[in-house]
């Protein structure tokens, strides 16, 4: 038969304030919320303060394991049998293995819920995409719940083996995110509850995206204007006509005129961003290029235009 006065500390002399205050001191020190390793040791006291606190359960004990065979602890046992007496219309409760009391424990407020941090991420995309629209898929990190401890970080008086305590996991998620024609670069996309998870019951947080749209060396919006710059053959330069031009809803005319040279700026009206009621234009500005292969047959053609040109283009660059 386990020592119940051992176990707390405690005399057979000692009144029912003793062994309460015995027991509030152990089960704070034992407790498997705060001492994971306190187990087996909560389970004693627990229930040997549940017979001790018990008037009937405490003479029992006692005349079972000879408590009251002197007569000093026979006198001892009188003043006790008072004591049951004084405190036997206290209401006690039945201290059980894992159970927190009130008497022992404050009790804890149901904690409020607490809705989960948002997410910031950027994505980069190109102006045409940003000009269609497009669907992306991203890989997003996100801090859930742990499926193991339901984010209470222990389990059964040890700490969660799946989150080590945290009560939260994280992993990655694929999201389809679709983006919207005619976005602004640095504009930022609101994806409703795919933030971190809330805690207790709060609502998830937000998903913010933020939309980086990529440089180009040839294309620029500015406001609701794309500015195209496009390049041209010299002969196409010198003679003019009309040239194709790739535009993101297909391809575009455009009749240059002859002599046409770089830096030369024309206006396609109604072929720019369409955006808060407004259309803007595409603005094509020439720029001379030279293919970067040549067959002989043209080599030996600009060999003849280089005869036949009388021209010095720079002789007057230092007049201004």
């Amino acid at each position: 038969m386990k020592n119940y006065y051992s176990i707390l500390g405690v005399t057979p002399d000692s009144t029912f304030a003793e062994i309460k205050s015995a027991y509030r001191t152990l089960a704070r020190k034992y407790h498997p919320d705060i001492n994971p390793e306190g187990v087996q040791k909560f389970k004693d006291i627990s229930e040997a303060y549940s017979t001790l606190c018990d008037a009937k359960k405490r003479m029992q004990y006692d005349t079972i394991n000879g408590f009251f065979k002197t007569e000093k602890t026979e006198t001892s046992s009188e003043k006790a049998h008072e004591e049951y007496k004084k405190n036997a219309s206290e209401p006690i409760k039945n201290e059980k293995f894992y159970k927190k009391f009130d008497d022992i424990f404050p009790k804890k407020q149901k904690p409020s819920a607490k809705r989960g941090d948002d997410i910031n991420e950027e994505i980069s995309i190109t102006i045409k995409d940003a000009v269609n629209g497009c669907e992306r898929v991203i890989n997003v990190l996100h801090t859930t719940e742990c499926p193991h401890c339901k984010g209470r970080k222990f389990i059964n008086g040890a700490v969660c083996s799946v989150c080590d305590g945290t009560g939260e996991k994280s992993e990655h998620r694929k999201i389809t995110v679709k983006i919207p024609k005619n976005v602004k670069n640095g504009a930022k996309l609101r994806i409703a509850n795919e933030g971190n998870f809330g805690e207790n019951g709060g609502k998830n947080g937000d998903l913010y995206l933020k939309i980086n749209i990529e440089q180009n060396s040839r294309i620029q919006i500015e406001e609701n204007n794309i500015i195209f710059k496009v390049p041209i053959t010299p002969f196409e330069a010198v003679l003019g006509g009309n040239i194709s031009i790739p535009s993101f809803d297909g391809n575009l005319s455009l009749k240059i005129p002859a002599k046409t040279h770089s830096g030369q700026k024309f206006r396609l009206a109604g072929q720019g961003i369409k955006q808060n009621g407004k259309i803007g234009d595409m603005i094509i500005i020439t720029d001379i290029e030279i293919p970067s292969s040549l067959s002989d047959d043209e080599i030996r053609l600009y060999e003849k235009l280089k005869k036949l040109s009388v021209q010095n283009l720079r002789e007057n660059l230092l007049n201004g």
